[in-house]
């Protein structure tokens, strides 16, 4: 009976120490990292968004001057760990040529509030919140808004896409294609073995966030987008293999989706110009005629 008692003990303390470790990866480092604005020369505005009771998002908006018609206007949203300078650069970009751009921190992330715990779920949230402030301000035309992710942001645009109707765009940089791919190569990074610790810890996280991974996949979502999907990838992406972005695009129901692998890893493009170039190509294609003023 020992060996049986032994067993239980190391079974128990494996599952402390895996628990342990899960709920450290949905507690995301606050980083604030990055380039500012002010590097950029800006004409940025510091925000705080209302996110649901007793939460507000950190924003930069980057608005237009005021014009003959409203203006095109989009949310660009960081990964895990990320900040609003993730993607600052394309927002300068996207704001030359003639957005308003809205970068808003999830929580848990950069400036924004500390609220429980971070998820896909709660990143999608999160950018449903900050679509509804953007559509809300004078000079943004609110047929013609856009999304854009990287990584679990991605994840969270092809979420919001699936159940959000007006968007008229949906631009995803690196997202996975399945949650639980992702656990398991978390996991395996941990030396934990799927079975039936991995399997287990899984379980436990769809708990904790109140979702199945199968209801919350890009798999599943990238198919109930209602708009165009452009789907951008690293070919060296270590973090997220391109595979997923190839699994995304054989999907059945992802006729809608266009995938353009480049030259760059997980966090960035080797040549950032021509990625910029291709989401203002395929925004400009998605995006309906600008309305006539009278």
């Amino acid at each position: 009976m020992d060996w049986l008692l032994a067993s239980v003990v190391l079974a128990l303390a494996t599952l402390l120490v895996a628990r342990q470790l899960l709920h450290a990866g949905l507690s995301p480092r606050a980083s604030t990292e990055g380039p500012q604005p002010a590097d950029l020369g800006l004409p940025v505005r510091e925000l705080r968004i209302p996110a649901g009771p007793g939460v507000r998002l950190f924003a930069w908006y980057l608005p237009q001057p005021p014009g003959p018609s409203p203006a095109p206007a989009a949310v660009l949203l960081h990964g895990w760990g990320g900040n609003a300078s993730t993607l600052l650069h394309a927002a300068q970009t996207l704001h030359r040529a003639g957005y308003a751009v809205l970068l808003p921190e999830s929580r848990n992330h950069g400036r924004s509030d500390r609220a429980g715990h971070s998820s896909l779920p709660r990143f999608a949230e999160d950018l449903d919140h900050a679509l509804d402030w953007l559509a809300a301000q004078p000079g943004v035309d609110p047929q013609r808004l856009a999304a854009l992710g990287h990584s679990v942001g991605a994840a969270a645009v092809l979420l919001v896409a699936s159940r959000r109707p007006g968007l008229v765009a949906a631009v995803s940089v690196s997202a996975f294609a399945h949650p639980e791919q992702v656990m398991r190569r978390w996991l395996a990074a941990w030396h934990v073995p799927y079975w039936p610790l991995g399997w287990g810890v899984n379980r436990y996280v769809e708990g904790v966030i109140g979702h199945r991974f199968r209801n919350i996949a890009p798999l599943a979502t990238l198919p109930k987008a209602r708009c165009p999907v452009l789907l951008l990838h690293g070919t060296q992406d270590e973090v997220v293999p391109l595979a997923d972005a190839q699994q995304l695009l054989r999907h059945k129901g992802a006729a809608h989706a266009t995938l353009l692998a480049l030259d760059g890893t997980h966090e960035g493009f080797t040549d950032p110009v021509r990625a910029e170039q291709a989401v203002l190509d395929f925004l400009a294609g998605a995006q309906p005629a600008a309305p006539r003023v009278t």
